[in-house]
């Protein structure tokens, strides 16, 4: 799952790859701003057919955060 997340937030951010760690902070760290997490949460939707409730996203700090986030999904 870190795999396809630290992919995801390279492209998306337009950062080396090797810059997307666990405990990389999605915004200091990354330089993501508001549009960027709504354009990730959005991608994670439409990738993994879920839907994040507003709260949880508001939880999402670091990378770590949305991998452990995912890892919970229900795998079909």
């Amino acid at each position: 799952m870190f795999e396809e997340v630290r992919t995801i937030l390279a492209r998306q951010l337009r950062v080396a790859p090797e810059r997307v760690t666990m405990e990389a902070q999605i915004k200091r760290d990354l330089g993501a701003d508001s549009v960027d997490i709504l354009q990730l949460l959005m991608r994670l939707e439409d990738d993994y057919g879920v839907v994040i409730p507003d709260e949880t996203l508001a939880k999402f700090e670091t990378v770590g955060d949305v991998v452990r986030f995912l890892d919970q999904l229900p795998r079909p």
